[in-house]
């Protein structure tokens, strides 16, 4: 039998693998690629993890938000470019959509004023981050959605298959 974990040793990896319910061994031998000394040494930051390590974690333990995770946190390019996903609710999701939505409508004629001439002035500069932080909101929602269909097809609660033949 193996070690018991002791809280702090824990990283996302190694508490994904536990919610999952499969040990050391079984995620090894699900993952294929990944030994499970290897899997060891990823879980306690003794060792690279590898882009290509998260994909198949991500898939084996059914959590996709791993992907954002190692982008946002691991990653140096990520760190920089990648926003930050928070898993939500779909209600959550959609109220946070709307919310955007609805303040852009109400910035969009001076969103028009200050882009017509293709150059943002100094007095225009204020509302033009205001709007910049909308839509940022807006893509925050957007890849919260893709997170959530994600974890909802990897759960088995959305048929994969007839979602990609729909969106085709």
């Amino acid at each position: 039998m193996g070690k018991k974990s002791i809280k702090e040793n824990k990283n996302i990896f190694f508490e994904s693998r536990e919610e999952a319910g499969l040990t050391r061994a079984q995620a090894s031998e699900i993952l294929g690629t990944i030994s499970e000394s290897r899997l060891e040494k990823m879980e306690t930051g003794k060792t690279t993890i590898y882009p290509e390590d998260v994909v198949e974690m991500a898939r084996a333990y059914k959590k996709p938000g791993l992907c954002n995770y190692y982008c946002t946190h691991e990653c140096r390019i990520g760190k920089d470019s990648v926003p930050e996903v928070k898993e939500s609710s779909l209600s959550e999701i959609v109220l946070g959509m709307l919310s955007s939505l609805n303040a852009l409508e109400r910035q969009r004629d001076r969103l028009i004023d200050i882009t017509a001439d293709g150059v943002i002035s100094d007095d225009e500069l204020d509302d033009f981050v205001d709007i910049q932080k909308q839509l940022e909101n807006i893509d925050l929602t957007v890849e919260s959605l893709k997170l959530w269909v994600a974890g909802t097809i990897a759960e088995g609660k959305i048929n994969k298959d007839k979602l990609e033949a729909l969106k085709k």
